[in-house]
């Protein structure tokens, strides 16, 4: 039970307590033969509690709807994520080789090598160096290396090097 599930129980017991509370009182005014006013005061108490009680329940069940929703969704898409995995799995491995071929034909080092997949993938210096174990110093040094080697000015070109015929143009209709 999250806190807000918890929270909601709580509303919903304490408006209940306070209708229980307000029939009685009712009931027992109506025996006593209170005046007019003080019972339609009270009986609109106890109202509005009922009113409450039924907001809560309907927003409790709106929330379970939509989360629901939300979890089928999700699954849906994950299902398309991974059959879209699956499907690309052969064109990724090759692409992963044929990006391999070339740093080996720009003699990077095995270090080298995977710094520049990390980059390839989008990862910052700081982030490649917490993966590697070294230091972000480490990290730009071997990066730097890698432009030296290759002939490109940085990462975009770097980037732009493997991926740029990758996303060609669609041919107009």
């Amino acid at each position: 039970m999250t806190m807000i599930n918890k929270e909601r129980f709580v509303i919903i017991a304490v408006l209940a307590l306070v209708t229980i509370f307000v029939g009685v009182d009712l009931f027992t005014d109506f025996r006593e033969g209170v005046v007019t006013w003080h019972v339609v005061l009270e009986g609109t108490l106890g109202i509005v509690a009922i009113f409450g009680i039924f907001y809560v329940l309907k927003g409790s069940f709106q929330l379970k709807h939509r989360l629901q929703k939300e979890i089928h969704e999700f699954s849906e898409f994950k299902k398309e994520a991974d059959a879209w995995r699956t499907e690309s799995r052969k064109y990724v491995d090759g692409l992963s080789k044929a990006i391999d071929q070339q740093l080996s034909k720009w003699n990077l080092s095995v270090a080298e090598k995977e710094v520049a997949f990390l980059l390839l993938k989008g990862l910052s210096l700081k982030e490649i160096a917490e993966i590697r174990q070294t230091t972000e110093k480490t990290a730009r040094v071997q990066s730097m290396s890698i432009y030296a080697k290759s002939g490109l000015a940085g990462r975009s070109e770097l980037s732009a090097f493997f991926l740029e015929d990758l996303l060609l143009p669609q041919e107009l209709n």
